[in-house]
């Protein structure tokens, strides 16, 4: 395809503002249920923690297999049909959460909603046990589909980008997942007590498929793309020309580009430390943020009877996700500097911003007991909790954006999929973990007034969880380090 030789175009960052939008509807799917199944779902299905707690750890379970594969499949179908099938997918898993209701009155006898709240003993029981297996389905088929978002997010970063500016990149798309959990307790409260919680998950599961309308009229990859003139294209291929100067193994530049393209082997990705670095670094810290995305707004009614539908507990989820969005794209910039100023291979520079982010989650060790310390506050001791909490997920995003380009760094472009669904599997597992292990806690912790460091009953469990949540990342990052001390990028 011949360019026209101009003013370099900037293209590959209207494809990075698609990628945040994906991103963005994607957490907004994810977080109907957390906005409403505490407050309008709950007294509905009769559900305590341990159900939701179950719902919960099965998506993340789910999720993990399917990123094993997700990879894979978009590798197979190209960026372009790869992010379309999953987005349309997950599309109408989200939708689908919405029939949740309607199943159940039909399964159990019922007529309406009415009916099914003011059920009792054994009745309330099948509820419960029917309405949640209805939503595990609808949460396989959403788990199904976002699966492929990252794998195909990250494939698409790698393509439109040199390996400097994929940290950068990937920071910019990555906070859409904070933008997406900003906005949803803005609109989804609101939603779910104007029409209903069956239509909040409609409303916003129909996002998903406008994004795809821009997808299919906007993406091609850059060589085969008209909007990315010769000077862009240039830009975005520098790394093919760095290597040109590496001839120890034989090869030439152009050589270097189509092995670059390569097939990896899916189990020759498990022969590789850097591939199970990766992977410790998602097992060990995708849980936290998804324990956070999850349990936040539950946590907030039951430590301070704060509600996600009321102005406060709007104001309090808000705000927790707007310091989390401003502190995380500067992170994604940060090994970028190092980089710039002391010529670090972007491994190095990467690692050294990882080890600076995972001492910031030690804040949340202060959450419970600041909230306690300032409780003649009353309800407003909450945003003590809540502030410290954000500088916690903040370093997450942070974290995250780094440990995705450490892929780009690693492994040929042609693996790049592959391994973020490997790596995607494990962090599931870890989350499914810690998401299961949270709701039987917490149900035991109440019912037997359990007691740790001055806790007593359901805070007590949350203590145990946060303190967990805090120290995840430095051991994450000791564990990484010790498998792939160096820089060292693999070929094929």
């Amino acid at each position: 395809m011949t360019k026209s030789i101009s003013k370099m175009t900037s293209f590959r960052w209207v494809i990075c503002a698609m990628l945040f939008f994906a991103t963005t509807i994607n957490y907004l799917d994810r977080q109907v249920l957390s906005l409403t199944w505490d407050e309008f779902i709950k007294p509905e299905f009769h559900w305590d923690e341990s159900h939701y707690g179950l719902i919960t750890a099965v998506f993340s379970i789910f999720y993990a297999i399917c990123m094993l594969f997700a990879g894979r499949f978009v590798e197979w179908m190209g960026t372009k049909k790869g992010f379309l099938w999953s987005i349309g997918v997950w599309s109408v898993g989200a939708c689908l959460h919405a029939a949740c209701g309607v199943v159940t009155e039909f399964q159990v006898g019922l007529h309406s909603a009415a009916e099914l709240t003011a059920a009792t003993g054994d009745v309330a029981v099948i509820i419960a046990t029917v309405s949640m297996w209805c939503f595990l389905v609808a949460r396989c088929i959403l788990a199904l589909g976002e699966a492929g978002n990252f794998p195909a997010a990250i494939k698409a970063t790698a393509e439109y980008n040199p390996k400097k500016d994929r940290a950068f990149s990937t920071s910019i798309f990555n906070a859409g997942a904070s933008i997406g959990a900003l906005f949803a307790p803005l609109s989804i409260p609101p939603l779910a007590k104007a029409f209903g919680w069956e239509m909040a998950f409609v409303i916003i599961g129909v996002l998903g498929f406008i994004w795809m309308a821009f997808w299919v009229f906007l993406y091609d990859k850059p060589n085969q793309s008209r909007r990315v003139n010769a000077a862009e294209l240039e830009y975005i291929e520098q790394d093919k020309h760095e290597t040109a100067g590496q001839t120890a193994s034989g090869l030439t530049a152009s050589t270097k580009a189509v092995t670059e393209e390569k097939k990896m082997p899916f189990l020759d990705c498990f022969k590789f430390k850097q591939t199970w670095a990766f992977a410790v670094g998602k097992f060990m810290t995708d849980g936290v943020w998804w324990f956070f995305l999850f349990w936040t707004p539950s946590y907030l009614n039951m430590q301070f009877g704060i509600k996600t539908s009321e102005g406060l507990g709007m104001a309090l989820i808000f705000t927790l996700y707007a310091i989390v969005t401003a502190l995380s794209i500067l992170g994604g910039k940060l090994p970028t500097i190092f980089i710039n100023r002391s010529g670090q291979n972007p491994y190095a520079a990467r690692m050294k911003a990882m080890l600076i982010f995972a001492f910031f989650p030690l804040f949340v060790l202060l959450a419970q007991p600041m909230g306690m310390q300032f409780a003649d506050l009353g309800r407003n001791a909450a945003w003590i909790p809540v502030l410290l909490i954000s500088m916690g997920c903040a370093a997450h995003q942070a974290w995250s954006a780094n440990l995705f380009s450490t892929i780009g760094d690693m492994f040929p472009k042609g693996a790049i999929a592959t391994v973020t669904g490997i790596g995607g599997m494990a962090g599931g597992i870890g989350s499914m973990i810690l998401q299961f292990g949270a709701g039987k806690l917490f149900v035991y912790a109440g019912d037997t007034n359990m007691q740790f460091f001055g806790f007593d009953g359901k805070p007590a469990g949350y203590f145990i969880i946060f303190c967990f949540c805090a120290v995840a990342y430095l051991i994450g990052w000791c564990i990484m380090k010790s498998l792939v001390p160096k820089y060292k990028p693999i070929t094929v």
